[in-house]
């Protein structure tokens, strides 16, 4: 698994590098097919904006946004909304296997 971090307007020291990347890596303990995780990092006039793109196997991409205005409430704001979408998503498959057994021919 790839992990990217980029910033835009901010230069990118290797604190806030570390940060997004040790936030990054916690995702894969709600979902392990994940294939790459992007964080994308921008200063605004009204603060930070962070973007979390992540790459699920056989499925579309999980987006995760947060616009706060200190950068690691940001980052923690961003990781948990990606959080709920990975833990909802893996909650919705092993739900649709469960409802999906197939029950020998025959209906009940």
């Amino acid at each position: 698994m790839q992990i990217n971090v980029t910033s835009k307007h901010l230069e990118m020291t290797t604190t806030i590098e570390e940060y997004a990347l040790t936030k990054a890596e916690k995702l894969t303990r709600f979902y392990p097919r994940i294939e790459q995780i992007d964080v994308k990092i921008e200063k605004t006039s009204h603060g930070f904006s962070v973007e979390i793109i992540t790459d699920v196997e056989h499925h579309d991409d999980i987006i995760g946004n947060a616009n706060e205005e200190d950068l690691y409430a940001a980052l923690d704001s961003c990781v948990d909304k990606s959080v709920r979408q990975l833990t909802d998503l893996k909650n919705k498959l092993q739900d649709h296997k469960k409802h999906n057994t197939p029950t020998g021919g025959q209906e009940k």
